[in-house]
């Protein structure tokens, strides 16, 4: 029984920490001048492949609020940081290679 708890107490935080993420994902959108498809569309620009993973975060640099993607172009992947204000390149590097 303890530990049925358990796995219901870890689902529930789970699913709250996920409702959570959302809605804060949905205020930065609103706060975005950028769409997400034109920000996909600069960063295939300056690294052309295939979209891994993307989102769209607040980080230094930049107006503070960016577009970051990793993307993959055969055995190497980059990460390329789209400023979600200006459409401005913030970064363009190996995966890993710089520090976020």
């Amino acid at each position: 029984m303890k530990k049925f708890l358990v796995i219901i107490a870890a689902g529930a935080f789970a699913v709250a920490t996920f409702a959570a993420s959302a809605a804060s994902g949905k205020a930065l959108t609103a706060q975005a001048k950028v769409s997400k498809p034109h920000a996909r569309a600069l960063a295939l620009k300056a690294y052309p492949g295939k979209i891994v993973k993307e989102e769209l975060e607040k980080e230094s640099g930049g107006s503070g609020l960016r577009y970051s993607f990793v993307i993959r172009h055969g055995k190497v992947s980059h990460e390329v940081g789209i400023d979600a204000e200006t459409g401005k390149l913030l970064e363009n590097s190996v995966e890993g290679a710089a520090s976020d």
